[in-house]
């Protein structure tokens, strides 16, 4: 009878312990699941945060992305150019004087169309207008250069006034032919962190 109260005693021990050894184990194999979980979650976390700098990174300006900047600078030169004209003309202004107004006022409109943009998005006037200047300077120059060029050479195009259809033909190829040559250069700058690229950071 003692040696079979032993054997009994022994075995429902060993049972006891092979079950807590079974237990131990399954909660290292949970903590292990846990902890894997977690790591495989910091790295989606760490993956989604490189690609999100990536889309930042200069060297990715596409050409829409230049489109869209000159564009916006193009929209400044044509503003210039007919309120320069329409002043010019009503002060009775030779071609020189009128041009010179209107590179004046398509750098105006041009700075005033990127600072309304910069400053909605809550930016002090100080910063906003160094940030313009930045973005738009070398756009708007190489833009009134070949806008500007195109209406000298081409022949009577400043001697046209505003009822005149040569103006406005010869104002629209001058315009297009400076959107073609700027887009190019825009790309350049965006893709160097510089120009739009800029100013696209306080729209985001």
């Amino acid at each position: 009878m003692q040696h079979d109260a032993h054997a009994h005693h022994d075995h429902g021990a060993h049972s006891t312990h092979a079950d807590h050894e079974g237990h131990v184990g399954h909660e290292g194999h949970a903590g292990h699941e846990s902890h894997v979980g977690q790591e495989d979650h910091q790295d989606h976390q760490r993956g989604h945060h490189e690609g999100h700098g990536a889309h930042h990174t200069p060297g990715k300006a596409s050409w829409s992305m230049a489109a869209r900047a000159t564009l916006h600078c193009l929209t400044g030169c044509a503003i210039g150019e007919v309120l320069g004209m329409i002043i010019g003309t009503a002060f009775g202004w030779n071609n020189t004087q009128t041009m010179i107004l209107a590179i004046i006022l398509a750098f105006f409109f041009g700075y005033a169309l990127t600072l309304r943009g910069i400053l909605a998005a809550g930016v002090d006037f100080k910063t906003a207008f160094k940030v313009a200047l930045a973005a738009d300077t070398l756009s708007i120059a190489v833009m009134e250069i070949i806008d500007n060029g195109v209406i000298a050479l081409w022949p009577g195009a400043m001697d046209a006034h505003l009822s005149d259809p040569t103006f406005w033909i010869v104002l629209a190829i001058a315009l297009a032919a400076a959107f073609v040559i700027t887009v190019p250069v825009n790309k350049w700058m965006i893709g160097r962190g510089k120009g739009h690229a800029v100013v696209h950071q306080y729209h985001h």
